[in-house]
Formats: structure tokens, C-alpha cells, sequence
């Protein structure tokens, strides 16, 4: 086997199949080494792209608006919007003077923040005569604040 494997070698031209199957040399002067990066995406993308899968689905109309929730390390946002009008319903920031006045905290919203401004969105959709709302929880998960919030809102009438 050996002796055939090895005649077949000297009956082809023994220089060009010999260099075809030779090693690269490992480390050539030349090129640059070669470097495997992976694409790096943020926090903050990823999130935004949760919103837009989510908005994909959750869309406000005149009967369900939209409860859409905007959160920050110092300020929470809440909206009621009709989607179809691309119109805001009710707002309530932690950034108004009236809220910010209402609590003193120094280091961004709490629990007990996020569920006052739960209390207060849904008086005020219920004044205007909304009682069911979908809820969009914009890319975050549904705990701490986001979670506080929602479940306030729920207490105090609408339905989501």
C-alpha cells in the first residue's frame, strides 16, 4: 500500500503536487493577523428593538389607547395615546412640576413614585372616559417600577 501511494507520487510532477500540499507558513511577514469580532450591541439597543417588536403588535385606538411607559435612571413618563389620530390622550411625568413637587428623591423615581403616577394616570384616563387601555411596557421588563406602575393603574379602574 505504501510502496503503490508512493509511486503514484513520483509519477506525478513531483514539485507543483509537493508545494499544493505543503503548510503555510504560520506566521507571515505580509498580513495582519486575522481578528474574529463580534458586533457589540447596547443596552439601549437592545431594548429598542424589544419596543419594536412589541409595537408590532400593541397598537392604540380610540376605544384601547395605548398606555406607553418611558423610563430613565432619574424620570419615569407615562402617555395614553390613540394611535390612529397620533394623539396624546393623558400625560403624567415624573419631569412636571407638580409631581417632582409631590416627592423629594434625589437619586430617580421609587416604587412608591412609579405607583402614585399609576394612581394618577388612571384618574385621569378615567375622567376622560377611558376605562381599557393596552398596556406597552416599551422594551422593559415587566418588574420594578415598570411592574409598580402598571399594577397601580389597575387598582384605580383600567383595564389591561
Amino acid at each position: 500500500m505504501l510502496a503503490s501511494s508512493l509511486s503514484f507520487l513520483h509519477s506525478c510532477s513531483s514539485s507543483s503536487f509537493l508545494l499544493s500540499i505543503s503548510l503555510p507558513n504560520p506566521k507571515p511577514s505580509h498580513s495582519l493577523p486575522f481578528v474574529l469580532e463580534a458586533k457589540d450591541r447596547t443596552r439601549r439597543e437592545d431594548r429598542s428593538a424589544r419596543h419594536t417588536r412589541i409595537r408590532k403588535k400593541v397598537e392604540g385606538t380610540p376605544e384601547r389607547p395605548r398606555l406607553s411607559v418611558f423610563r430613565s435612571n432619574k424620570h419615569l413618563s407615562v402617555q395614553v395615546i390613540d394611535d390612529t389620530k397620533m394623539h396624546t390622550l393623558a400625560s403624567i411625568s415624573t419631569m412636571q412640576k407638580t409631581v417632582a413637587e409631590e416627592f423629594n428623591y434625589s437619586a430617580g423615581p421609587t416604587l412608591e413614585v412609579a405607583k402614585r403616577m399609576g394612581e394618577i394616570i388612571a384618574k385621569s384616563c378615567l375622567e376622560k372616559g377611558i376605562t381599557k387601555v393596552a398596556f406597552d411596557q416599551g422594551g422593559y421588563p415587566y418588574h420594578g417600577r415598570v411592574q409598580a406602575l402598571a399594577e397601580a393603574a389597575r387598582e384605580h379602574g383600567l383595564d389591561f
